[in-house]
């Protein structure tokens, strides 16, 4: 199934993800770093520098057994494992994170920020956790994703407009000045899901089908960050809901629903270079050296692309239940085995390169077999 209740979507897989397994280059250990815990789901997770900012929907994290009060927003040092003093308390759930400068940006469920009224966005001083006094807009619909780029902040969901203004599923925000960007402003035809920045373009996906009123960029799209115009030269046609999106210099990652769940790696031309099956949605992807990092609610890696009801492999399966690493060069299957459980599993990941480390947030109690509650940093 899949997160936020929504209906598992079917389509074809068009790969195969094959069954050798090769070592990772350097890769971050399968135990856990001592880092807290929390009592909700972790559903948004952003590094910067030596920080690991965390939004969902907790009201505490887990300290040594102790709770520790924390409203849906948190930061860890990513060194130490410690929980930091920075605390801003959201009254709703918190559904993404993006960081800039100094500047942590929250999207999500909430009514006010800080005891002061904001209306599903925010920015917070990445150090104090401070409510920029400037930043205050009103936002039509349910922010899904965040990311920073290019001078100006992207927000994509459900959005339907901003400030009064029309927008349709997707809207930007100015990093110097805060205000709304009048001229960015595509329209998707369903929901967005994901965001990400990079190769000097803005990559979009989720539910949809058209964008800018044109066919043939479903689910996965890449738009020009100031003009809002389709790059026509990246159409990878994903035939399922695109959940996740990681981007490098040489590739894009996504992470997929489906009968069962796929990672597939794209040329920047959008041709697809190779998919991984699973038993279960793939709901969070990021990438660091030479592997990429998929997390879901999947129980298995499928040797074949082939899966019957409910998503079953069919021709075989690995255990990799929540998280699995997978080689960025052909998807061949890492070694790396950093099990979780529950159902829901892996909802959110980042990666931190300076640090070599891989954080993931979601709904999971436990890694490895030993307690750990909802986020985790492998280094």
């Amino acid at each position: 199934m899949t997160y936020r209740g929504k209906l598992l979507v079917s389509g074809i897989v068009c790969a195969v993800l094959a069954t050798l397994t090769t070592p990772a280059k350097a890769a971050p250990s399968e135990t856990p770093d001592a880092v807290p815990g929390f009592n909700g789901t972790v559903l948004a997770v952003a590094y910067s520098g030596n920080t690991a900012y965390v939004g969902g929907d907790f009201t505490a994290a887990l300290v040594n057994g102790k709770l520790v009060k924390r409203s849906r927003l948190a930061a860890v040092d990513a060194v130490t494992g410690e929980l930091l003093p920075w605390a801003p308390a959201a009254d709703g759930r918190v559904k993404a994170l993006a960081v800039s400068g100094s500047s942590v940006y929250v999207g999500g469920d909430f009514g006010s920020v800080g005891g002061q009224r904001r209306d599903s966005l925010a920015r917070l001083d990445a150090s104090s956790g401070a409510l920029s006094a400037t930043f205050d807009h009103a936002i039509d619909g349910r922010p899904y994703a965040l990311v920073a780029g290019n001078g100006r902040l992207y927000l994509g969901g459900t959005i339907t407009g901003v400030d009064g203004q029309a927008r349709s599923g997707l809207a930007a925000f100015d990093l110097s000045t805060g205000a709304l960007d009048g001229k960015w402003k595509p329209a998707v035809d369903n929901q967005v899901e994901s965001l990400a920045a990079g190769a000097g373009r803005i990559y979009v996906g989720g539910r949809f089908r058209k964008v800018n009123s044109t066919a043939g960029y479903d689910r996965l799209v890449a738009l020009d960050p100031a003009a809002a115009k389709i790059v026509t030269g990246f159409r990878p046609r994903s035939p399922v809901i695109t959940f996740a999106i990681a981007v490098t210099a040489g590739g894009v990652y996504a992470a997929n629903g489906g009968r069962g769940g796929t990672a597939t790696a794209y040329s920047l031309t959008g041709t697809t270079r190779w998919t991984a099956t699973f038993d279960g949605d793939a709901q969070a992807v990021a990438v660091l050296g030479d592997t990429v990092y998929v997390g879901g609610h999947f129980d298995a890696a499928c040797r074949t692309a082939r899966t019957g009801t409910n998503g079953v492999c069919i021709d075989g399966a690995d255990d990799r239940v929540k998280l699995v690493g997978l080689a960025v060069g052909d998807g061949h299957l890492r070694d790396w085995a950093a099990d979780g459980n529950g159902i829901e599993g892996v909802l959110a990941m980042a990666v931190n390169p300076g640090l070599a480390a891989v954080a993931a947030g979601g709904a999971f109690t436990t890694i490895g077999g030993r307690t750990q509650k909802r986020f985790v940093q492998f280094s």
